[in-house]
């Protein structure tokens, strides 16, 4: 076992916290602004990722107030493309679906070998990223 680079870590998951907090607003937006025959289900979907994306942010919260960091108040910073079409919307869910697993990717990287704890979490937040990208994919799957 090799010492966890704690400040590092604390970077890093105050990062992913800012960047799944970016999440909730994001998908709360995507949730407003869905229209058309299969609204209803797609909302739901949305209002889902939003309140995963929450926990999410509060689960790394946790981490990190037991690494002795200190939660970012801020969220990541995020672009309004005023494209609202279904298409448009789950094309930009999914890339931001794919930062998420580069950013648990990074953690993954940071904590290998240095926390199992920390090192499962990541696995499974990665295990959780890759199944949204899957979803997403399967759902762009008609617009092609």
């Amino acid at each position: 076992m090799r010492e966890l680079d704690q400040q590092k870590a604390i970077d890093l998951l105050n990062s992913i916290m800012e960047f799944e907090l970016a999440g909730v607003v994001r998908y709360t937006h995507y949730s407003l602004m869905v229209t058309g025959p299969n609204r209803i289900p797609i909302v739901d979907f949305f209002k889902a990722q939003a309140s995963e994306s929450l926990l999410h942010a509060q689960q790394v919260g946790e981490i990190l107030t037991g690494l002795d960091g200190h939660p970012s108040l801020k969220i990541a910073p995020m672009e309004e493309s005023y494209k609202h079409t279904v298409k448009d919307i789950l094309e930009e869910s999914l890339s931001h679906e794919r930062t998420a697993l580069d950013l648990y990717k990074k953690l993954l990287s940071v904590v290998s070998d240095a926390s199992i704890y920390l090192e499962e979490f990541a696995r499974t937040m990665i295990g959780q990223e890759e199944l949204h990208n899957l979803e997403l994919k399967k759902m762009l799957r008609d617009f092609s």
